[in-house]
């Protein structure tokens, strides 16, 4: 009798199994971690042999842990690292490591696109702006520069779609992993015929489109046996990790929306329609959901900006904190709650690694902006997350422009912080709740796609099931004026530096390029050679 569901995660340092019980309990999970190759300052890679040895040896050690009988697994399912870039030949060998979507290599091929679309008509079409990060391009970058690769690539797959490869030997990809390639025509939901021409690609290379509860296969005997799952065992496709969040994360309907808050940190919603903002400052991708959408919004560095916080200027509570055999985050949050909503004036600037959305610039820096003599040490911690929250803040206006928001469910890391919650809830405006598993909602997502897909659950309702929210809080009218000036100084503050930063960027790069031809000058005296 089927009694579990095998989700796995395919994320960025590692592959996340996580068995459910088909009434919705998390009974446990296993991370295998692999590693990421960084080289050439813009290029990533990974080995896709690591993913598969990491599926296979997290399945067996679930298996193994909590004594369980394959057969009673009813439904394998994927969520995973999306734009990647992996190139498999007619037998599903792997040519190259995979191309994953931190690699900027393909600066040349996004120049080349733009000779035939503007990146408004490219918006148009993908709901994403033409950049190195997506698929396509990474694929052009292959053609031009690995040409044997690219004549005998069959297939070029993303990190699920491989490992659904290894275990039913078919070759499928689903709408939202389509989508990041940069070539998915997202009202349509096929490939786009006029960028595949444009970027001269052979679409036959492109795997076929299906939905995420798509039954891919079933489990063969050879992967049976270095998995440790039964044969013919249901493989359901899943989806990109950034849309099976939308499932975990209780985003099944039009306005139901979350914030993710990690390192980087992102809100997504759900809509019946695409969103193409007219300044292309959101991304819209196809929902795992069939007939549904994603708009969303990622930020570059959001809970790293807190991180930053706390290893340069908050060494002080590191200290204490070790003393006391307490959390350092206690230390941190008794000073945040102390402070005034609004910092006294003090607006912080986020972009320590420059911006996503909504600003889409690469050369602007963080910023302490309205120090005062006054100004307090819990002043300067709580204008970080205030300054992260504002930014996320544009990205919600932008969304609620097209889609009625009303409640958002927290995510991730930051979501454990209840000063934070409060500023989120303040902020936005929005009563903000938090469920009982923070870091699960990719691997449940998966899990009740593999669930719809095999018959299991009528529909995506059942994610009530998972679920259970552990914590409202609502928004304080006075500190929400406080905060809507707030939020117009921190735009006003960001338009006002932009400039100042891109001639910042300017000099920089001059003073780097002299530099290193001062080195090789160095270099060349010391080998005795005549410059």
């Amino acid at each position: 009798m089927s009694k579990y569901i095998l989700a796995h995660d395919l994320g960025t340092s590692g592959n996340k199994a996580t068995l459910f019980s088909v009434l919705g309990e998390m009974i446990g999970s296993s991370v295998t971690p692999y590693d990421t190759h960084y080289f050439n300052e813009k290029w990533v890679e990974q080995s896709p042999n690591d993913w598969w040895d990491a599926v296979c040896n997290s399945t067996k050690q679930l298996i193994n842990e909590y004594s369980i009988e394959p057969e009673e697994i009813s439904v394998v399912s994927f969520s995973g690292q999306m734009m990647g870039c992996l190139c498999v030949d007619i037998n599903g060998e792997p040519l190259r490591n995979s191309i994953i979507w931190a690699d900027q290599r393909a600066q040349k091929q996004v120049k080349d696109l733009e000779q035939y679309l503007t990146q408004e008509e490219f918006y148009q079409i993908v709901g994403h702006r033409n950049t190195a990060s997506y698929g396509i391009q990474k694929l052009m970058w292959i053609r031009d520069n690995e040409p044997d690769i690219y004549a005998e690539t069959y297939k070029v797959l993303n990190a699920k779609d491989y490992i659904v490869l290894k275990l039913t030997n078919n070759y499928y990809t689903d709408y939202s992993d389509g989508n990041g390639m940069g070539c998915f025509d997202l009202v349509k939901l096929e490939w786009s015929e006029k960028i595949i021409e444009y970027s001269k690609i052979d679409p036959n290379k492109l795997p076929n489109l299906k939905p995420s509860t798509f039954i891919a296969g079933k489990v063969t005997a050879e992967a049976s046996k270095l998995s440790g799952l039964a044969i013919g065992t249901p493989v359901v496709i899943g989806a990109g990790d950034g849309v099976t969040a939308n499932i975990g994360a209780g985003s099944i309907s039009e306005g139901k929306t979350y914030c993710s808050l990690g390192t980087s940190a992102w809100i997504t919603t759900t809509s019946k329609q695409p969103v193409f903002d007219p300044d292309m400052r959101i991304v819209t991708w196809a929902h795992a959901i069939p007939g549904y959408y994603a708009p969303n919004g990622t930020m570059q560095y959001a809970g790293g900006a807190f991180n930053w916080m706390k290893e340069t200027i908050c060494t002080s509570e590191e200290l204490k904190a070790a003393e006391s055999e307490s959390s350092v985050y206690d230390y941190i949050n008794k000073q945040i709650v102390e402070a005034v909503p609004g910092s006294n004036g003090l607006i912080f600037l986020p972009y320590l690694l420059g911006e996503r959305a909504p600003r889409w610039d690469s050369v602007s820096k963080g910023a302490y902006i309205g120090i005062k003599s006054e100004t307090t040490r819990g002043d300067m911690l709580r204008s970080v997350l205030e300054g992260v929250t504002y930014n996320l803040a544009i990205i919600l206006d932008i969304l609620r422009k097209h889609i009625d928001i009303e409640e958002m469910i927290v995510i991730g890391g930051g979501a454990k912080s209840e000063v934070w919650r409060q500023i989120m809830a303040d902020v936005f405006g929005l009563t903000i709740k938090v469920p009982n598993l923070l870091d699960e909602a990719g691997s449940m997502g998966a899990a009740i796609i593999g669930g719809v897909g095999v018959g299991l659950y009528d529909d995506f309702d059942v994610i009530n099931q998972f679920i259970t929210i552990n914590g409202t809080q609502s928004h304080n009218r006075e500190n929400e004026e406080i905060y809507n000036c707030a939020k117009q100084q921190f735009d006003d503050f960001y338009f006002s530096l932009r400039e100042v930063f891109e001639k910042q960027s300017i000099k920089t790069e001059q003073q780097n390029i002299r530099k290193y031809y001062e080195e090789i000058k160095i270099s060349k005296l010391s080998g005795g050679e005549v410059i």
